[in-house]
């Protein structure tokens, strides 16, 4: 009775995003990616096509130089990518993770999922397997890539991710050794907003089958091998067909500890309509971290939808795209 009044009291704070299926949802204002997921569906596509025509149009249009080649070079230069996508049918998922050399990240993801029993392959295995599945082998460095690698280099390699390190990690670069002692009192870092803008893309079709995906190239200057909350299943999105889906943009180092797109669809389950989940989650990490960066967007079988974000400074508003017809609509939410 206690929990019918909670979902109650928040449907009434969060009145619901009008629903209609078929329907799109993704992070950021990623139009073309919208567009061509929707286009795919329109095709006679499935809910999967679309999540992976979406994200993989962002892969090569490089969305805001944090999807796909050429953008977050690491500590040695190198772009590396992560992605996912999930059957919200069958619970399938494939996943990639420091993917190498290979553009099309959701494409080898989903080969992850449709041509092994695995869920997830890293590193230069996995991009040796993309190579096996027909995916070309190709320079993910551009000039415009080495140029920001160039300059963090030229002002002693800051920001970095470094702690506990000598030499002293915010002044100079590396090679680090550990300190001998921990210092615990060191907060988290807040990274630039703008490095951090996964495509996390929701698709539902006419029947309510649901399917979810991200795609990345992480952050920029991150220790290498480093992997965000975009791969992982339930943090940097999640799918089930019978209650929703929900997926993550933000700092996913601190984010993929909150499984905040799992959380985001059980209380839909539950009755919790989409906004009032994905604020929720979102409140769930600040408890924690108050002041950390990032954003969700949730939708239910039957098409409503909903966006919550963590207020940080320059950062007080998240803008989403919305597609439930032939025109891709830019939404935004205020941030908390």
């Amino acid at each position: 009775m206690l929990i019918s009044l909670l979902i109650s009291a928040l449907t009434l704070q969060f009145p619901l995003a009008r629903g209609s299926l078929p329907v799109v949802i993704n992070t950021w204002p990623f139009k073309n990616a919208t567009a061509a997921a929707w286009s795919a569906l329109q095709s006679g596509g499935s809910v999967l096509d679309a999540v992976e025509r979406g994200c993989a149009r962002c892969e090569m249009e490089q969305c805001d130089g944090s999807v796909g080649y050429g953008g977050s070079p690491d500590e040695s230069g190198e772009t590396t990518l992560d992605a996912m996508i999930m059957n919200g049918d069958t619970m399938e998922v494939g996943a990639v993770a420091d993917l190498r050399r290979i553009k099309n990240a959701i494409g080898v993801a989903r080969a992850v999922m449709e041509r092994t029993d695995h869920t997830l392959l890293v590193g230069e295995s996995a991009s040796v397997f993309a190579e096996n599945m027909g995916f070309v082998a190709e320079d993910l460095t551009t000039n415009k890539s080495m140029n920001i690698f160039s300059q963090w280099l030229k002002g002693n390699c800051q920001p970095n991710y470094r702690k506990n390190v000598f030499p002293d990690a915010s002044k100079s670069c590396g090679p680090y050794k550990p300190k001998a002692t921990l210092n615990q009192n060191r907060g988290a870092q807040h990274a630039n907003t703008r490095s951090h803008d996964t495509i996390g893309m929701i698709v539902l079709d006419q029947d309510g089958h649901v399917a979810a995906g991200t795609s990345t190239n992480g952050l920029t200057h991150k220790v290498p091998g480093r992997v965000g909350d975009s791969p992982i299943v339930g943090a940097g999105a999640y799918a089930d067909s019978s209650a929703g889906g929900a997926a993550a943009t933000g700092d996913g180092d601190i984010m993929m500890r909150f499984l905040p797109s799992y959380l985001a669809v059980e209380l839909m389950r539950t009755g919790a309509d989409p906004s009032a989940a994905c604020k929720t989650a979102i409140s769930r990490i600040k408890r924690h971290y108050s002041e950390f960066f990032g954003a969700i967007i949730c939708a239910n079988t039957t098409g409503h939808y909903g966006a919550a974000c963590s207020k940080v400074p320059g950062f007080s508003q998240f803008h989403y795209m919305v597609s439930n017809s032939d025109t891709p609509l830019l939404k935004s939410v205020d941030c908390f």
